[in-house]
């Protein structure tokens, strides 16, 4: 079972890990698109364009078809929910973390004030 999210999750984060792709996923998000129409408006070849949705098909994120000459994209039924799930754990293990050293430095300013204080006097 983690083998599986393992590989999952190399797949899905190498495949947003390219600013096109994450380009595409929000291009499909409004629309489907033929491969064609992706590349003209992310200015590139057909040939580099096919190798982003091949990229982002594998990782389960876009499906295509073809009829005719056309192949159009469209977002795959696989969502994000597991590789979210996983960086919502990180997110709170780190703002406790921060939250801890919060804590630290506002005991470090308060034993500050009141050696300033008792050094005053």
């Amino acid at each position: 079972m983690v083998q599986h999210y393992q590989g999952q999750f190399d797949s899905s984060f190498g495949a947003l890990s390219d600013a096109t792709r994450r380009g595409v996923l929000e291009q499909l998000a409004r629309e489907d698109a033929s491969i064609t129409a992706l590349a003209a408006r992310f200015q590139m070849t057909l040939t580099g364009m096919k190798k982003h949705v091949g990229v982002l098909e594998q990782a389960g994120l876009v499906t295509t078809e073809k009829v005719g000459r056309v192949r159009t994209c469209k977002l795959g039924v696989r969502g994000l929910d597991e590789e979210a799930a996983w960086i919502e754990r990180y997110r709170q293990l780190w703002s406790a973390r921060f939250d801890g050293l919060d804590a630290v430095v506002e005991e470090l300013k308060r034993k500050e004030r009141k050696a300033r204080s008792t050094n005053e006097k």
